[in-house]
């Protein structure tokens, strides 16, 4: 197997790891074979001192994942129909995290078709519900370690990206203007920019 992200490219403020996560390989595995996601768009959260994360009001039990060591993911449930997963930085008690939002999918095309059966190859993983679905990623994998060799979620180093472009993060309704929502300039995979919108009876999830 290949060599993974160190636990210490993880023990940094995520506003750091997220840019340098473009272009890093996230790998799941499951009985039916093994997917892969080169990742092209991410945002960073900073757990406690940003108002636009989970962790922001405190530790829970949804969000306690975040609150452990780097190099493991979170998975959150959303809009009462989609998982989005996270990784998470810094040390103990910090719960600052990354969301995987888009990446090209360059392993294990077939697999991830038949699990999103009604996309283009383009917008296989273009979004972090999307990724989610064709990876086979869920709320069971919340925890896992992403720099073990053992783990069914791997994370891999990848290629250097031609250039990286920076701007605020996706549908968030606090800390809008942060621009720590990160993606490779030009690639196709990278999902659209939306601004927040209210919704009835709905609490946007952010990590």
């Amino acid at each position: 197997m290949d060599a993974l992200l160190p636990r210490a490219f993880f023990d940094r403020l995520a506003e750091e790891v997220a840019p340098d996560l473009l272009g890093c390989v996230l790998t799941r595995s499951t009985p039916e074979g093994d997917v892969s996601v080169r990742l092209t768009e991410v945002e960073a959260y900073a757990g406690l001192r940003d108002p636009a994360s989970h962790a922001y009001r405190g530790q829970t039990g949804r969000n306690a994942v975040m609150f452990g060591p780097p190099g493991h993911a979170y998975v959150y449930f959303t809009y009462g129909m989609h998982f989005c997963v996270n990784l998470v930085c810094q040390g103990e008690g910090t719960a600052a995290a990354v969301l995987l939002r888009a990446g090209e999918i360059i392993e294990g095309g077939e697999l991830a078709a038949a699990r999103r059966p009604r996309s283009t190859e383009r917008d296989l993983a273009r979004g972090p519900a999307r990724l989610c679905e064709a990876l086979g990623i869920d709320r069971a994998l919340s925890g896992a370690d992403v720099c073990s060799p053992s783990s069914p979620l791997r994370v891999l180093p990848g290629s250097p990206v031609p250039g990286i472009r920076t701007g605020p993060r996706t549908g968030v309704s606090s800390a809008k203007d942060v621009p720590w929502r990160f993606w490779v300039d030009g690639d196709p995979s990278v999902s659209p920019y939306r601004v927040h919108t209210p919704r009835r009876r709905t609490v946007i999830d952010r990590a």
